[in-house]
């Protein structure tokens, strides 16, 4: 038996999200069943988290046992015949077989990204949140600051939200801005329900000057989910890359 690491690439667009959910397809559904084709045995995936419905990846990790003996390339080229255009898988490692893809992932970086302009983009339309209002970068990286370190994240999590604790690392937040583009970068050891997309939309009402950058510390410490921005649209939000330690996949 072997466990198979995969690092797989999609396009949420028309996916009710990562994890199987018997009210649509799901991403996990379709690369199950392409994987069962090469293998010859039906497959389970574990992943190292969930994205919601039409968000991203470039990077989703996620492990399964098997009993074949296939050259890696089988999972990557073989599985990728059978897989819809909108998902591949990008690379496949062999790793042990006590591997947990969530509970040894040392971090998740996410990527939003907003055009910020009165015209619409065609092209980005399925892969940003469209801010008209001109956005203050500065005072909006002046609110980053205050989501590092460990935090209670109440305040920035979905109301249907299933986790059992709400507190969160977060390792650094960046805003970058290039013409009318700006990509936020959020990295940090795991997220609740919805949270990246909070934050999001809470440092665009900092940027219209709606909230003081220092709002995000209060925010913070009252735990109020009034207090916080609306949940930025899901089409924006892209998972990049999920941080192993090298002792565990080398």
């Amino acid at each position: 038996m072997a466990t198979i690491l995969l690092t797989i690439a999609y396009d949420g667009t028309a996916y009710c999200g990562w994890q199987n959910q018997p009210n649509g397809t799901a991403v996990q559904h379709v690369v199950e069943k392409a994987l069962e084709q090469v293998v010859g045995e039906p497959v389970q995936i574990r992943s190292s988290g969930r994205t919601d419905a039409g968000v991203h990846a470039r990077a989703m990790a996620a492990a399964f046992l098997t009993g074949r003996e296939l050259p890696l390339k089988a999972y990557v080229e073989g599985v990728n015949r059978y897989l819809p255009a909108d998902i591949a898988i990008q690379t496949a490692r062999v790793v042990p077989d006590d591997f947990k893809p969530i509970t040894m992932a040392h971090a998740k970086q996410y990527r939003y990204s907003i055009i910020n302009s009165t015209v619409r983009s065609p092209l980005d339309r399925l892969y940003s949140w469209q801010v008209r209002e001109t956005l203050d970068l500065e005072a909006m990286r002046q609110g980053c600051a205050h989501f590092v370190g460990h935090h209670n994240f109440a305040a920035f999590r979905a109301s249907n939200c299933a986790a059992k604790t709400t507190n969160r690392r977060i390792d650094s937040v960046t805003i970058t801005g290039e013409d009318t583009r700006i990509t936020i970068d959020v990295i940090g050891g795991g997220f609740l329900k919805n949270m990246v997309r909070i934050m999001v939309g809470t440092l665009v009402e900092i940027g219209r000057g709606r909230l003081a950058p220092s709002a995000v510390r209060s925010i913070l410490q009252q735990g109020d989910r009034t207090m916080a921005g609306s949940t930025a649209p899901a089409c924006g939000l892209c998972l990049i890359q999920v941080f192993y330690p090298e002792r565990v996949i080398n």
